[in-house]
């Protein structure tokens, strides 16, 4: 992309918790695109990562799911547009036609009904009464086999304090079950869908941490997995059990 632009353009890649550009468009997760200082696609364009049994896209974000060679080739469309209307000075233009969607976390833990695999239903009034972590994941994601160990290793140390539910996303219902039968943890395994993803604020990238409170109050949200995650979480985490 940047080459095709015979040197003019270039490309930064920087941590969502350390660029400037980030706070100040509130961007509290990733991946978000910038030109210039134009926002030109958020967290919720890219959509939750999910497809429906004939590889359709099964969530409203514009470039979802963005391993499909069609929203690839949509989103580098609309990149170069974007691109040409700056290097223009047409910045005004550009800022009209991106329009992304705006950021937004939830307030508390949503009115929805969860199935683990063993057919078994939680709500929120099921957790009432105890902190959740609800940990989004998926069995080709890396970083999340890292998370989930560390998440055992928090359910043990708090016990029936602590709920722990993960949602598993594109992935396949075998796979998901390996993965609890090798890590063997008191967790509610749960097959992710679109309107799970939806209902938790349009998750769209893993891991993603949320953490609620005894009263299902949102009390922190962890996106990807950055070295200072698990001492983060750890030291809201403890506050919030005391």
């Amino acid at each position: 992309m940047v080459e095709g632009f015979g040197g003019k353009v270039g490309f930064v890649s920087e941590n969502y918790g350390e660029s400037k550009l980030a706070k100040r468009f509130g961007v509290k997760r990733y991946p978000a695109i910038f030109v210039d200082d134009v926002l030109v696609a958020t967290p919720n364009d890219f959509g939750f990562y999910g497809r429906g049994e004939e590889g359709e896209a099964r969530s409203g974000g514009r470039y979802a799911p963005i391993r499909s060679a069609a929203s690839q080739e949509r989103f580098r469309a609309d990149l170069q547009r974007m691109i040409g209307l700056i290097l223009a000075g047409r910045k005004d233009a550009a800022r009209a036609q991106a329009a992304p969607a705006k950021e937004g976390e939830i307030p508390a833990f949503p009115a929805v009904r969860l199935t683990d695999l063993d057919g078994r239903t939680l709500t929120r009034k099921d957790l009432a009464g105890r902190v959740v972590l609800v940990e989004f994941w998926a069995t080709w994601c890396l970083p999340c086999r890292g998370t989930l160990s560390w998440l055992g290793e928090v359910k043990k140390r708090y016990g029936d304090r602590l709920a722990v539910v993960t949602v598993a996303v594109e992935s396949e219902e075998a796979g998901i079950r390996q993965r609890a039968a090798e890590l063997k943890l008191p967790f509610a395994w749960v097959k992710g869908t679109p309107e799970i993803g939806r209902a938790f604020g349009d998750v769209s990238a893993v891991p993603t941490l949320l953490m609620f409170d005894r009263q299902g109050h949102t009390a922190g949200a962890y996106f990807g997995a950055p070295p200072n995650l698990h001492k983060e979480a750890e030291t809201k985490l403890a506050s919030l059990l005391k």
